[in-house]
């Protein structure tokens, strides 16, 4: 519920910036563009993860356990990293079957957790995690942070992505090291040559 409402405000608050705007257009798309051209992925493999995710969140929306709103997505290059919390193994593995599915996967690491969900603190302080993960990333190495996609559970840092620059993964995950709160950094970045 702490997801579906968090989002929906992200939605709107979003909407209400960038839909009067036509320079608002404008400055999400050349940042895009910058991300690419920063990043270690081409324009193509960007569009082609941005497809892949739409069709898991349409596969995970159509279950009926409520997979849409307790498993968090994050795909590179068709490898999709599975987050969360949820009820049961048989949900999980549900969760895993349903990423199958769609066209495009060429791995899955599922880090979806059984468990309780999360107290509202724990997910308000999993959120200052990822937000001081990110700005410290983007202090520490710049523009080429957006490469990387970052996402915290229960105080468990993941970190996925591609570079062909190892050393700003190293400085990444040292400044990751002195947030409050961390208790563990699990990285799934690749490192290309």
């Amino acid at each position: 519920m702490i997801k579906i409402l968090f989002s929906a405000f992200i939605l709107f608050s979003l909407s209400v910036l960038y839909s009067c705007s036509p320079s608002g257009v404008l400055a999400s798309g050349g940042a895009t563009t910058m991300v690419v051209a920063e990043g270690d992925r081409t324009l193509g493999t960007v569009v082609d993860d941005a497809t892949i995710k739409i069709n898991i969140s349409s596969n995970l929306l159509s279950s009926s356990t409520n997979l849409f709103v307790n498993v968090n997505t994050s795909v590179i290059e068709g490898r999709v990293l599975l987050t969360g919390i949820v009820d049961t193994q048989e949900i999980r593995i549900e969760a895993v079957r349903k990423v199958w599915e769609v066209e495009g996967v060429r791995e899955v690491i599922n880090e979806i957790e059984i468990g309780s969900k999360t107290t509202i603190k724990e997910y308000a302080n999993d959120l200052w995690i990822t937000t001081q993960v990110k700005g410290m990333a983007a202090k520490t190495i710049g523009l080429r942070a957006l490469s990387y996609n970052f996402e915290t559970i229960k105080g468990k840092v993941y970190i996925a992505g591609i570079t062909s620059r190892p050393e700003q993964l190293d400085q990444i995950i040292e400044v990751t090291k002195t947030i409050k709160g961390v208790k563990e950094i699990v990285n799934y970045v690749v490192i290309k040559e």
